[in-house]
Parts: structure tokens; sequence; C-alpha cells
């Protein structure tokens, strides 16, 4: 992201964002400020007048969420243990509208809302921000599975602030680092679907060189390794990247079709996409969509699958939510 070019009002978002993302029509950072009083001091007069904050900032960046969390979806108490991913919220929220157009097409168009519709966040980090996106916009109860228990406390502390909200959002340990699915969900549980922002690099020397390129990009070359915003090891990378790590939750979900509706993943690169539509027709999988997102000259995309029919998925949405029609 960059300063605004605006005089005045909220600066554009990036376009390409989905109609019902909060955070479409830009950042007011009067607005934001007004709710969350510490991200005044970080705002500063952009070259062409209006008020922007340095996005090359790690604390100004991630007082920001704070602040979009607090304004638009009146979350409170939200921080980060220093070093770990600071998520960018508007993305974030993408994925989930995405995702609620999905579920929606086995709902005879009607997008589902209430806590019978269970999500399994993989990988919820430190900021459970899908979660609580998640549940503040649909009503959706969630678990969320991480193998770092540092990560689920910080989680956990989030939910403490917000009264209710534990209620709603379940954190679990997987206590077997090279598990996804296994050992996480329970004999008999079943999740409308599943989510993840799985790591982007295949080891932590790759991860180091992507931090840099970035600082550079951003004017801020330190001449040393350096993580852009944050981020723990499991958060970066991991042993054949996202392609392998989504290549192994294909693999478990193989055995797991009848107890979640759909499956899906972000997938950061489109050159991870052969490898992973070839790991899903293996596995047999009876619907693969991958849906294109964007904001702005930034090109994402999800990739969803599931084992069931779309006639098998509405009755089994139906069991999960009885109120779907």
């Amino acid at each position: 992201m960059g300063t605004s070019r605006h005089s005045a009002g909220p600066r554009p978002a990036k376009p390409g964002l989905h109609p019902r993302n909060r955070h479409a029509a830009g950042y007011d950072f009067q607005r934001l400020a007004a709710a969350c009083a510490e991200l005044a001091p970080f705002l500063r007069r952009a070259p062409h007048g209006g008020l922007s904050i340095d996005f090359a900032d790690p604390a100004a960046v991630k007082t920001l969420n704070r602040a979009l969390l607090a304004e638009a979806y009146g979350i409170r108490g939200w921080d980060i243990p220093s070093g770990y991913l600071c998520p960018p919220v508007p993305g974030r929220a993408d994925y989930l509208h995405h995702l609620a157009d999905l579920l929606a097409e086995d709902a005879a168009g009607a997008v589902p809302r209430g806590p019978g519709l269970r999500v399994l966040d993989v990988g919820v980090g430190a900021n459970a921000i899908y979660p609580l996106v998640g549940h503040r916009e649909y009503g959706w109860s969630f678990v969320g599975s991480d193998i770092d228990e540092a990560a689920l406390a910080s989680a956990s502390r989030i939910l403490a602030a917000n009264a209710g909200w534990s209620a709603a959002i379940e954190l679990r340990h997987q206590a077997e680092p090279g598990a996804i699915f296994r050992g996480v969900l329970r004999p008999g549980e079943r999740f409308g679907l599943t989510l993840c922002n799985p790591p982007f690099h295949g080891s932590a020397r790759e991860a180091r060189e992507a931090a840099q390129q970035k600082w550079r990009k951003l004017g801020r070359d330190t001449g040393r390794p350096v993580r852009n915003f944050g981020g723990q090891d499991p958060e970066l990378w991991c042993e054949g990247g996202e392609a392998g790590f989504i290549r192994r939750m294909i693999g478990e979900s193989a055995g797991l079709g009848d107890r979640v509706g759909w499956f899906t993943s972000l997938v950061s690169s489109s050159r991870s996409l052969p490898a992973v539509h070839r790991a899903l027709r293996q596995a047999e999988a009876r619907d693969i969509r991958t849906v294109a997102m964007a904001q702005g000259q930034k090109q994402s995309r999800f990739v969803a699958w599931s084992f069931q029919t779309a006639e098998a998925r509405r009755a089994f949405h139906s069991i999960l939510n009885p109120e779907l029609p």
C-alpha cells in the first residue's frame, strides 16, 4: 500500500475487493483514529494532502489493524506478540466473503449465517483474524488450530477481551507438527468448510530473502536479515512451500470427505496451481474450484474442493444449519 493521493476523504482502497467488504470504500483515517486513539500518533499528511500512515512502519501497520478491527467489527483488545505475522485485514475479509458466496451455492443462493455453520481455520495464528471477522460478519462458529502454543495463547487473550466470543471460537493445539486435520477433528465432528493461509516459502533462507526484497521495495534496506512485519518460521515456510503444504492437506482431506462440505486454501502463487489441481484429481475430488480475488494490482486466489456432490452438500449443510433454505 502507498500513501493517499487525495486531499480529503477516505484513502481509496485497492479495487477488486468483494462488494460486501467493509473496506472497499477505503480508509477513513479520522474515523479510525476516533475509534482507536492509539492510531493518532501514526497519522501523517501525505504528499497530496490526505491523511495516511507510513505503511513501511510495522508498528503503524499493526495499530491500523487494531483500529480497523475496532471501528469496522467492534473487536477490542486486538494485539499480536512481537515477531508474529501481521495480516492485511481487507484481504483476509475478502477470503471470507468469497467463501460465503461459495456456501450460498449450496443453499439456494442464501448466504448461510449463524453458529450452525462451523468452520475450521487451519493455522489460526496469533492474530485469529479469520474467526474474528468471520464470526462478526456471519455469526459462524469456528475452531482454530495451530502448532504454536504461544500463538494460541495470543489468540486466547484477544477472545478474552471480547465478551462472549470464546463460546463461538474454540482454539485447539495441533500436537503433531506434520499433521493438518489429524488430531484436530474429533470423532464424528463435522464442518461446513475449512480455510487456510498456508506458509508460502520452501525454506527459511527463501523467506529471509523475500523479506529483504520487500524491505528494499519499501526503501528500508537495512543491509541485514529482517522479516517484513514479522512472521514465525511456521507462518512463513515449510518443506515444499505452499504447494507442498496444500498437497499434504489434500491427502488428509480425502479420508474426511463425508465430514466436511468444502475444503479450501489460499494459493499465493499461480505457479502452485498445476500441482494442486493434479493432487486434487488424484484424490478424486468431485468438485474443484479456483476462485480469483484481487486487491489493486495484487492478484490472489483460493482453491476449494469437495468430495460430495452438490446434492449431498445441500443435505449436509441443511443438517448443520436447519435454518438454511
